[in-house]
Parts: C-alpha cells; sequence; structure tokens
C-alpha cells in the first residue's frame, strides 16, 4: 500500500448545524489520508497505479463549495465515498475536519472531526 496525505486545505463553505452557519459561511480546515490498495505504484511509477493529489483536491474544494452539509460527519463521509467511487485503487480514506468558529461558550482552537472509509 501507498499513502497519500494532503494537510491543512483550507475552503470556505456553508455547514453547520445551525441556519445562520449555513447562511454565513465559514472557513473550515481538511487534511486528507488517502490508502491505495497495493504499492504497485512503488513499482510501477505509473499515476495510473495511484491517486493524483489534484484528485483529492479538487474532491474536497467542489463537496466544500458545492453542498450544504448540517454535520461535518457527513461531509467527511461525503467525500471519502466520493474519492473511493471515483478510484478503484483506494482502499481507505481519512477525512479530518476542522471549524473554528462553534456555538460553544468556551475558549477552544477548534472543533475537529475525523471519518475514515473503506472500500468494500
Amino acid at each position: 500500500m501507498a499513502k497519500i496525505k494532503i494537510i491543512n486545505m483550507m475552503f470556505y463553505g456553508f455547514h453547520g448545524q445551525y441556519e445562520y452557519e449555513r447562511e454565513q459561511g465559514q472557513k473550515f480546515y481538511f487534511d486528507v489520508e488517502v490508502t491505495t490498495k497495493n504499492d504497485k505504484v512503488v513499482e510501477s511509477d505509473s499515476i495510473e497505479d495511484t491517486i493524483n493529489s489534484s484528485t483529492i483536491y479538487s474532491t474536497v474544494k467542489d463537496a466544500v463549495e458545492n453542498k450544504k452539509f448540517h454535520l461535518l460527519q457527513a461531509l467527511g463521509g461525503h467525500i471519502g465515498d466520493k474519492l473511493i467511487a471515483q478510484n478503484p485503487v483506494v482502499a481507505e480514506v481519512m477525512v479530518r475536519i476542522r471549524k473554528q468558529y462553534v456555538p460553544i461558550s468556551g475558549a477552544l482552537d477548534y472543533v475537529e472531526v475525523e471519518v475514515v472509509r473503506k472500500a468494500e
């Protein structure tokens, strides 16, 4: 297996449990880790045996900017499922999402969720 990681992508989106979050929007930060089914790419040195990092980036960007989710877990699952469906070499996708502004009365840096999706 081989892993591809993209760390700390930032997109502006309209996701959240409350209506004002989905209307005003905010910045979301993403880490995505994709694991391939095998390590064929190590020997072949061919893009056909892996997933291109620009594909990962554009899939996350599209989901964040063109869809609305109430829960970050659902957004993360959608991204993972889409990457698996689009790329037969993908075995597993881990999506980590950070949101700085949350309706919690207390000091914190951000709330983070992590979703792992596996190919069948």
